[in-house]
């Protein structure tokens, strides 16, 4: 049976490193904490015992249940703090999974509500070809553009007010 443990491990594993790039020190963690997920999973079944949705199988070294959501945000991956899913970027669809906006994750975990929801890499990556294509320039120009706008439109008072029609003095019967 230990055999086939593994084996669903190391399939598990796989399937999940096709998807994402993984370290191979990633990948031997991963098999680790799925075979012994799945060890758990077996001597429960084989007792008769249940495994509570909520309750927790294995601890990941280091790991601890009232985790910093700011250190779940790491250089090459973030992780879900709802799931404790590794990705490079929580999107609204992986949230809505929970169902939660961006908005309402950061404001439940408590992150600041400008902070990105992706590895600092790929923020650090989509900064560079930003700046690499003049967005801050262009933003500060079409910003100065429009409050200029603005304060000429507040400047301009009607020359006239508004025309009244006179009434006619004349009425008919």
């Amino acid at each position: 049976m230990e055999k086939k443990l593994f084996e669903l491990a190391v399939e598990i594993v796989q399937a999940q490193a096709a998807m994402s790039k993984m370290t191979a020190e990633d990948i031997e963690q991963a098999l680790v904490r799925v075979y012994n997920a799945l060890h758990k999973m077996r001597l429960a079944e084989d007792q008769g015992r249940s495994i509570l949705q909520g309750e927790t199988l294995f601890q990941a070294p280091g790991a601890s249940a009232g985790a910093d959501p700011l250190s779940s945000i790491r250089e090459d991956k973030v992780v879900c703090m709802e799931c404790k899913v590794e990705l490079r970027q929580l999107t609204a669809n992986h949230l809505r999974i929970h169902h939660l906006t961006p908005r309402e994750y950061k404001k439940k975990w408590g992150f600041p509500l400008k902070q990105p929801l992706s590895a600092r890499m790929l923020t650090n990556l989509r900064s560079r070809s930003a700046k690499k294509r003049g967005l801050p320039e262009n933003l500060r120009i079409y910003l100065d553009r429009k409050r200029e706008n603005k304060t000429i439109s507040d400047r301009q008072i009607p020359a006239a007010g508004p025309s009244r029609s006179k009434k006619s003095s004349f009425t008919t019967f």
